[in-house]
């Protein structure tokens, strides 16, 4: 390359988005498949608004190998590039460079192209299969064609238009597209068994599908955009879906739904994801973010809604209390110094990778649902419709938003919003009560951060509170550093309305004066109660005066208070400990996930206690182990099916020796009988976990066993649940066994996050060291897609400052974009346990409580 060139082509080195010399209005695109060689070829023509004169075009590409290119111009001119580059690495690029100046006008830009079908999970299998403008806002429609065997079938985002036959190879063309971004486009191959339905009969998903489609056409006042919609398990699937338009991808445990070896867990999932993918067609593919620092608007508005839908067509899963689940998940990692704003500053796509998280998703959704609680379903559904009209295939900011939801509502939504989406974090609230005044404060360091340090600023924050009953209630904003109420008139009223919520006990409750901030967990901030006002919480959880949201929000708030060492490990264990007669599954859910985090960070911390707290938490869950048994009744509810599994499967792993024999027992009669009832897929991972425990190097049945059912199991139902527990085996030997067979030709690539999700403590020495002698070949087998499972997984199982400082010490060299966010909040999280395990040390009245809890029947 001559140095003039290269000067001029190095101008577009490193820049976050494309020039705008030109515009794409319409791709023409043609693939051939070569099956038996394992390649594709393919050409596009793209119709260009060139909207200055250039003598470049700069495009998007990812390891392609480009052939011809050539710009034909409106007067039937056309041009050959002198320079044709194509900067793959951290660009990502094609820069065409012509000796004449390209005129303003319009244009058509054709490129021939080829590359071999790789088996790294990016899709044909690449993000990029063909040349294009690959930035959501440079929206376009597409005229597909594709060449394959005839034996097998082609789908892509349109219905087919016509079919012809050469031979063997058979030329499918698709209809064309309505405007739409690249990202969105999809195209798959191969032998399909399918069902198809107009109406809502059908299989569980297809079934799903269609519901979702009607609600979501009513919620938004706007018919589904498209005139069909496949949905396709995919072998191989890097996620959990992708919402292509009209071309819905899936993993195949996702889709697939059997009524005998799916769980309950897994039928829920399914149906939240349905709808997540579903309702895409509307906020993202309808309407797509501008840039991909919105993309909390395609994937927090989508989660939220998923749930909405579930609740619409199953409501007795009580599916808004679970999704808890998903605020509790983003407050962990918004708690973070790692964390990000809602609104990320995105400076190059090859790091979005990093962004699909916890904070767009989940954060983002609960941010949504606590917007909606402020403005009301009415109100809230009223604005969606319109936002959904005004900006139909067009692309949108989070402003946008703010600025159709302000209009309806008569509010600023803007000013109280951007709190939450352009800045990390969120404020914990300190509640103080003295003569029935209740003051609440967040001061100017109130970001709750779990280091423990406090970053600036101040949230307009809506506030819901309790006082001893759901009747007596109160909201207002607190848009200033403190705030007091009076609430004399709340404690000495009469009732004046019938009480929502647990009628027979309201007299009962009212009594202890209790104080509940943030009801329903509907806002997304950590409430921190004085003392006596704590003391009343845990009166009043005990007399069951609390919903099963607010029990789960209470125990939340205070094992993040705990976490960040602002409280004791000890006030958190006299929370758990009334919490005994628990039935409700989230709030058993988020309690079993707080005793197996215990039991984690004190195996480091208090190593002579971990059995004693063991044993408490053992006795906290056997009256609902009674209450569940092991066998399914007939009739019982979806929710006590999924409360059997996580309830058995808790005990199995603190060692409870009576469950643990009845799940060694029940296993074998699985082993006799792949079909006997006394197994079911609620419960089986329980057993499994019971049989990895009993296994050592010198005691292998077990293992073995495991592995044999894995490779005789004929559904993707069967395998997923093995494949989370092979790594759970206490023996490090084993462990590194099971990693070893992770990397076999027996484990799917995509499968690879199951196994490293079983790892526990006992092996993360061995994992660390199998990592780092094996991350050459990881990171060229599986790429930066999956590259961050193998850091989070690993990693974060260690709690020491040292371990942290090996860790970041051996990356130095190997950081990639794609993980870079990823790795710094692994290391972080490691340096937070650190601190954690320290601050427990100091508890000198730790020992003689835990004893009296283990103690204690």
């Amino acid at each position: 390359m001559e140095t003039k060139t290269k000067q001029s082509i190095e101008q577009f080195i490193g820049q976050t988005r494309l020039p705008k010399f030109a515009i794409p209005t319409s791709y023409d695109l043609y693939l051939k498949l070569d099956l038996t060689a394992c390649t594709f070829s393919g050409t596009v023509q793209v119709n260009l608004n060139i909207i200055e004169h250039t003598k470049f075009l700069v495009l998007n590409v990812l390891e392609l190998d480009v052939h011809q290119v050539w710009f034909t111009n409106s007067n039937h001119q056309t041009y050959k590039p002198c320079d044709v580059v194509v900067l793959d690495g951290e660009d990502e690029i094609l820069v065409l460079g012509f000796d004449e100046v390209l005129s303003v006008g319009d244009g058509v830009l054709g490129i021939e192209f080829s590359e071999a079908l790789n088996p790294h999970l990016k899709g044909l299998y690449k993000w990029r299969c063909f040349p294009c403008w690959d930035e959501p806002a440079l929206k376009a429609t597409f005229k597909i064609r594709i060449d394959v065997p005839s034996e097998l079938t082609a789908l892509s985002n349109m219905p087919i238009a016509d079919e012809k036959l050469n031979e063997n190879i058979k030329t499918v063309y698709f209809e064309e597209s309505p405007v739409m971004s690249t990202y969105l486009v999809g195209v798959v191959v191969g032998v399909f068994d399918h069902i198809e339905e107009t109406t809502a009969d059908g299989k569980f998903a297809l079934n799903l599908a269609v519901k979702a489609l009607d609600i979501f056409t009513r919620y938004f006042s706007t018919p589904y955009p498209l005139p069909k919609l496949d949905m396709v398990a995919v072998p191989e699937f890097s996620g959990g879906a992708m919402e292509n338009y009209g071309l819905i991808t899936y993993r195949e445990n996702i889709l697939l739904y059997d009524d005998l070896l799916s769980s309950a867990n897994m039928k829920q999932f399914l149906t939240i994801v349905v709808s997540h993918e579903v309702a895409h067609h509307w906020f993202g593919n309808l309407v797509t973010m501008e840039w991909w620092s919105h993309l909390w608007l395609n994937e927090g508005f989508a989660t939220w809604i998923s749930y909405m839908a579930t609740d619409i067509m199953f409501p007795e899963w009580k599916i808004w209390t679970q999704f808890l689940r998903q605020t509790a998940d983003g407050l962990r990692m918004d708690a973070m110094e790692q964390s990000h704003p809602i609104e990320v500053e995105v400076h190059h796509a090859r790091s979005i990778e990093e962004i699909f998280d916890d904070i767009s998703y989940k954060k983002g959704s609960a941010v949504i649902r606590m917007l909606q609680g402020y403005l009301g379903d009415d109100m809230f559904q009223k604005s969606l419709s319109l936002y959904i009209k005004r900006y139909a295939g067009k692309n949108a900011k989070t402003e946008d938003l703010w600025c159709v939801l302000s209009e309806e509502s008569g509010l600023q939504i803007n000013s109280m919003m951007d709190d939450w989406t352009k800045k990390n974090g969120y404020p914990v609230i300190s509640v103080k009560s003295k003569d029935y005044i209740l003051e609440f404060e967040q001061d100017h360091q109130s970001q709750f951060l779990s280091s423990g340090l406090r970053g600036d600023g101040l949230w307009i924050v809506p506030i819901t509170v309790s006082i001893g009953s759901y009747i007596k209630c109160k909201t207002f904003l607190l848009e200033t550093k403190s705030q007091k109420l009076d609430i004399s008139e709340l404690v000495h009223s009469p009732h004046q309305n019938k009480s929502t919520f647990n009628e027979k006990n309201e007299e009962k409750c009212d009594e202890h004066f209790w104080v509940k901030v943030n009801i329903e967990q509907s806002g997304f901030y950590r409430v921190k109660y004085e003392d006596k006002l704590a003391a009343r919480l845990r009166k009043a959880i005990e007399s069951n005066c609390l919903s099963a949201t607010d029990k789960f929000g209470v125990l939340d708030d205070t094992y993040a208070l705990c976490v960040a060492c602002e409280q004791p490990l000890s006030s958190l264990l006299s929370l758990m400990d009334v919490y005994r007669k628990e039935l409700d599954f989230i709030v058993l859910s988020k309690l079993i996930n707080v005793c197996y985090k215990v039991v984690e960070i004190s195996g480091d911390a208090i190593p002579d206690l971990v059995n004693d707290l063991k044993q408490f938490f053992i006795n906290l869950l056997l009256f609902s182990a009674e209450k569940s048994g092991w066998e399914s009744i007939p009739g019982e509810s979806h929710l006590n099916a999924l409360l059997r599994g996580e309830v058995f499967l808790a005990l199995v792993t603190f060692g409870h020796d009576k469950t643990n024999k009845e799940a060694v027992q029940r296993f074998q009669a699985l082993l006799n009988d792949r079909n006997t009832p006394l197994l079911s897929a609620d419960t089986r991972k329980a057993a499994y976990i019971a049989v990895l425990l009993n296994t050592s190097t010198t005691n292998r049945n077990g293992f073995e066993s495991l592995l044999k059912l894995y490779k005789e199991a004929d559904t993707v139902q069967e395998k997923e649940p093995l494949l989370r527990c092979i790594a759970s085996c206490p023996d490090p030997n084993l462990v590194l066994e099971a990693l070893n067979f992770m990397l076999s030709e027996e484990v799917r690539d995509q499968d690879v996050l199951y196994v490293l999700a079983g790892l526990r403590s006992e092996g993360r020495e061995v994992a660390w060291r199998w990592l780092k002698e094996n991350w050459d070949l990881i990171f060229s087998k599986y790429g930066a897609i999956l590259l961050h499972q193998f850091i989070t997984y690993i990693l974060t199982l260690f709690c020491s400052n040292e371990k942290a400082e090996e860790i970041e010490e051996f990356f130095v060299s190997r950081v990639h974009p794609s993980f870079t966010r990823n790795l710094k909040q692994s290391i972080e999280e490691i340096r937070l346990k650190a601190r954690w395990v320290e601050n427990i040390r100091q508890e000198q009245s730790l020992p003689e409580l835990v004893k009296q809890l283990a103690l204690k029947k």
